[in-house]
């Protein structure tokens, strides 16, 4: 099983190598190895350091030279000349310089997410999940979480990490529920909290916490005195969080039955936005009770939806392949544990 493993990451490192740019498709080259044929356009890894893709995650993620130098602890002649390597290997110039700093190209672009995805799953490969040891690990994992989420959980959850797991670490990434069932599945996410998430047998899920959906807006609003009524609601403009899928779920949808809908003024990417929006403007929006009742401040009013919608539960989500997996069950467990100490997350919605 090792020995395959490794063959299909080396076969997916060469197609990384060798994608074409241009097309946007893969060269077509023969995977399987078949004796005394040789494959066309293959790359020769043995020519090629492969130590040049950790440099080139470090500077897709600090998009900075000395930065990444010291992410992967060499010099920064040492990366600037991996730089240089790197581009002769790719035939691109994959970063270049602009007012705001270092840059990406879109080849580069193109080759960040599976470079970064090949590169965990070499770790991976390297390490064994049966010997795994919380206290001595360095294992990097990457989790799928809002800002909306991450307020509720991550402070006590990272309280956990820190000493549970001291040498563990998480990369946190906010994806639509698409990209969030398809990067579980490809491998290139580990965990990921959302809710409602449609997906195959192959992804697995618990309940982290309950939560249910309520109306905000600022304290001098006109609505924020007396109960909200379905006209009033729809009466005046709203702030949508875009990628949110419990606005769509549990507000529009439940309106639109009624052929009704919201007059949206605006669309913002991150939840932690809404407080001081509605705060100085007229504008309501719908979120979640818990993270209101969290990132609310003096003058943040909270009120029940003017029409029935359900609770609804946030969810644990990871794939099949780690039902099984030490590592993964100690990170679920973490989650959980994070929850249970955290007691606003635990009482019914409402209270």
């Amino acid at each position: 099983m090792g020995a395959s493993k490794a063959r299909y990451f080396l076969n997916v490192i060469r197609l990384i190598i060798i994608s074409d740019d241009r097309s946007n498709k893969i060269t077509n080259i023969n995977l399987e190895e078949r004796k005394g044929t040789p494959v066309k356009n293959a790359v020769n890894l043995r020519s090629v350091d492969l130590n040049l893709l950790v440099f080139f995650d470090a500077l897709m993620s600090e998009r900075h030279v000395t930065r990444a130098a010291e992410k992967v602890a060499i010099s920064q002649p040492a990366m600037s000349n991996a730089l240089s390597r790197l581009r002769m290997l790719f035939k691109d110039e994959l970063f270049v310089r602009t007012a705001k700093g270092m840059e990406p190209t879109p080849r580069a672009v193109e080759l960040g997410m599976r470079v970064h995805a090949v590169l965990q799953q070499t770790t991976r490969l390297m390490s064994s999940d049966v010997q795994f040891d919380p206290a001595t690990s360095r294992r990097d994992f990457s989790a799928r979480l809002s800002d909306l989420v991450g307020i509720l959980i991550l402070p006590r959850l990272m309280a956990r990490l820190r000493t549970e797991g001291p040498g563990v670490s998480l990369d946190t990434i906010h994806l639509s529920p698409e990209q969030t069932i398809d990067a579980l599945e490809t491998d290139r996410l580990d965990i990921a909290v959302s809710m409602g998430l449609e997906h195959t047998s192959a992804i697995r899920s618990e309940t982290l916490f309950n939560d249910r959906m309520v109306c905000v807006m600022g304290e001098n609003h006109p609505l924020a005195q007396g109960r909200l009524s379905l006209k009033q609601f729809l009466s005046y403009p709203h702030l949508r969080v875009s990628m949110s899928p419990t606005d769509i779920r549990f507000v529009d949808r439940v309106l639109a039955e009624k052929n009704l809908e919201r007059n949206i003024a605006l669309n913002v990417t991150h939840w932690l936005l809404v407080p001081q929006i509605v705060g100085e403007t007229d504008l309501l929006s719908v979120m979640s009770e818990r993270a209101a009742r969290r990132i609310g401040g003096p003058g943040f009013v909270i009120r029940p939806l003017p029409f029935s919608t359900p609770s609804f539960s946030w969810q644990l989500y990871w794939h099949r392949r780690y039902e099984h997996s030490r590592a993964h069950q100690w990170l679920r467990t973490q989650f959980h544990e994070a929850v249970a100490a955290a007691p606003w997350l635990l009482s019914a919605p409402g209270q």
